[in-house]
């Protein structure tokens, strides 16, 4: 068995690849086949992402891309800015999901800033779900900021794994997962 098959066999949960649109990670991806594939904006420079994808821009380059992980059965996502022109060209591209970049608004350093911010990424969620894109969020989500997200409607999956890591570092990673699970408890209710 291969080393990828062997860690798809181990695993318990679904395989997402978090991965640019280069052609030696596509390859990768469609070998591996996970569940989900993010495509984001990557240089070689960064030390993590810093801003959503360039959907409108890239288009182009991204079509073959979305086309043969869709065609292996594999989920496509793009992590974009919650911009009306990105959005409704991730939904036109074929994406299922996008996920919505909050490093803005989590970065945020007045008020006036993070409310804008989150007024943009209510409004992108609201349109990417009436353009039938599933909306995920993520990037700098952490306890602190976790309550203004939670303001955002039709979230399906917060990607938060960096700061759960520097959380565990203290307390343990079974206790900061814990914190976080109890921070979205509510997130939701209010619609079932």
């Amino acid at each position: 068995m291969s080393s990828t098959g062997v860690l798809q066999a181990a695993l318990k949960i679904r395989l997402n690849l978090e991965m640019a649109n280069a052609p030696e990670i596509v390859r990768v991806a469609l070998a591996v086949k996970p569940e989900e594939v993010c495509l984001v904006p990557e240089k070689r420079q960064e030390l993590t992402t810093e801003g959503g994808l360039d959907v409108v821009g890239q288009r182009h380059a991204l079509r073959p891309t979305v086309a043969a992980l869709k065609a292996a059965g594999i989920v496509v996502s793009l992590f974009v800015e919650a911009d009306r022109a990105a959005l409704a060209a991730a939904a036109e591209l074929g994406a299922s999901y996008v996920e919505l970049h909050t490093g803005t608004y989590c970065d945020a350093k007045n008020p006036a800033d993070r409310m804008r911010e989150l007024d943009r990424l209510v409004d992108g969620a609201r349109f990417a779900q009436e353009l039938g894109l599933k909306v995920n969020a993520g990037h700098g989500i952490n306890l602190d900021n976790l309550a203004g997200i939670l303001s955002v409607p039709h979230l399906d999956t917060l990607n938060i794994g960096h700061s759960l890591v520097c959380r565990a570092v203290f307390v343990g990673l079974e206790q900061a997962v814990r914190e976080m699970l109890n921070a979205m408890a509510g997130y939701g209710a209010e619609a079932r």
